[in-house]
C-alpha cells in the first residue's frame, strides 16, 4: 500500500519562453494564414501551442503539447461552414424583411456554437497535452454539458444577464472538474453567489473610481479563479493561490498596450510571453503530493477516434 505522505512541501509553475524566439513562429504564422487566405491557421494554432506549452513548466519539467495542424483542420473547417451558414442565413432573412427571425438565428447558433467549442476544445486540446509523458483527459460528457449549458443560459436571459456569474461558475466548475492528468484530479470550488458580489463590486467600484479601480478587479478576478483550483490524488492534495496584486495587472495592461500601440502589433509575441511570465510567477502552489506516484490513465494517442481528432474548435478564430 502506498505509504501517505503527511509533509507539505512547495511546487513551482514557471514560464521561459521568449519574446524573440516566439516572434519567429508568429511572424511566419501570420504570413502564411494570410497568403493561404486563412487556411494555414490551424497550422499556426498548432505551432503556437507547442511554443508556449513547451515553455511552460511545473516543477521544472515541461509541458508538451502533441496536437497537429492537419488534426484541427477538421475542426477548423467545421467553423467556417457554421460562420458562412450563420452569417448567410442571417443576411438572407434580413434581405426578405424578416430581420427578427435571421437575428433569431444568429444569436441561438452562436450561443450553440459555444456549447460546442467548449466541450471540443477541452475534449481535444486535453487529449493532446502531457507532462512527464503523463497524459491529460477530459472526461465531461457532451449532452450532459450541453443541457446544463442552455438551461444555464436560459437564466441568465430571463435574469436580464444577472445570472451570468452563476452561469460561469457552472461552465467553469463542470469543465475543470472532468479534468485528469493520469490519475490526479482537478477540482474547482467556485461558487456564483461569490462571483457574482465581487463581479457586482468590482463593476461599481471601477465606474466609480473612472477605471482606476479596474486593476484591483482584474486582480481579484484572477485570485478566485487561482484559490478555488487545487488536484488531488489518492488524499493527497496540492492548493493554488494567488500572488499577484493589482500593481502587478497595472503593470502588465500599460506595457502591454504601449507596446501593442507602437510596434502596431507586431509587439504581440512579447506580450503574450510577458502575459504568462506575470500570470505563471504569480500562482503559488503547496501540498503533499508525490509526483513522482503519479500513473497514467488516460487513453494513448492512438486510441483516439476520428471526431476526437476533428473535434477542436477553437473559440478565439471567431473573434
Amino acid at each position: 500500500m502506498e505509504n501517505e505522505i503527511t509533509e507539505s512541501k512547495n511546487y513551482k509553475l514557471s514560464f521561459k519562453g521568449q519574446g524573440k524566439a516566439f516572434f519567429g513562429i508568429v511572424i511566419v504564422n501570420w504570413l502564411l494564414t494570410f497568403i493561404t487566405l486563412g487556411m494555414y491557421y490551424p497550422w499556426a494554432k498548432a505551432k503556437s501551442l507547442k511554443y508556449i506549452f513547451g515553455a511552460t513548466s511545473f516543477n521544472n519539467e515541461r509541458f508538451t503539447f502533441h496536437g497537429t495542424g492537419k488534426e484541427m483542420f477538421g475542426g477548423f473547417i467545421k467553423v467556417v461552414i457554421f460562420l458562412v451558414v450563420t452569417y448567410g442565413l442571417a443576411f438572407l432573412f434580413s434581405y426578405f424583411d424578416m430581420t427578427f427571425i435571421g437575428s433569431l438565428i444568429f444569436y441561438f447558433s452562436m450561443i450553440s456554437f459555444f456549447a460546442i467549442a467548449i466541450h471540443a476544445s477541452y475534449s481535444y486540446g486535453l487529449s493532446r497535452t502531457s507532462w512527464r509523458g503523463i497524459r491529460f483527459g477530459y472526461r465531461g460528457n457532451r449532452t450532459e454539458l450541453y443541457v446544463g449549458y442552455f438551461k444555464w443560459i436560459f437564466f441568465t436571459v430571463i435574469s436580464l444577464g444577472v445570472w451570468g456569474s452563476w452561469m460561469a461558475m457552472k461552465v467553469r466548475g463542470y469543465c475543470l472538474n472532468n479534468v485528469r492528468a493520469g490519475n490526479v484530479e482537478i477540482k474547482y470550488r467556485g461558487m456564483g453567489t461569490e462571483y457574482f458580489r465581487l463581479n457586482l463590486k468590482g463593476f461599481l467600484l471601477t465606474l466609480i473610481t473612472l477605471g482606476v479601480y479596474g486593476f484591483w478587479w482584474q486582480k481579484n478576478r484572477f485570485a478566485y479563479s487561482v484559490n478555488n483550483l487545487s488536484l488531488y490524488k489518492e488524499g493527497q492534495q496540492i492548493r493554488f493561490k494567488s500572488t499577484a496584486t493589482a500593481g502587478d495587472f497595472f503593470k502588465l495592461n500599460m506595457i502591454n498596450l504601449l507596446q501593442f500601440i507602437f510596434t502596431l502589433g507586431l509587439g504581440y509575441a512579447w506580450i503574450v510571453v510577458r502575459t504568462m511570465n506575470v500570470l505563471t510567477s504569480n500562482i503559488k502552489m503547496e501540498g503533499n503530493m508525490d509526483l513522482d506516484t503519479i500513473r497514467q490513465t488516460e487513453e494513448d494517442f492512438n486510441e483516439d477516434t476520428e471526431e476526437d481528432k476533428s473535434g477542436f474548435l477553437d473559440i478565439n478564430f471567431i473573434f
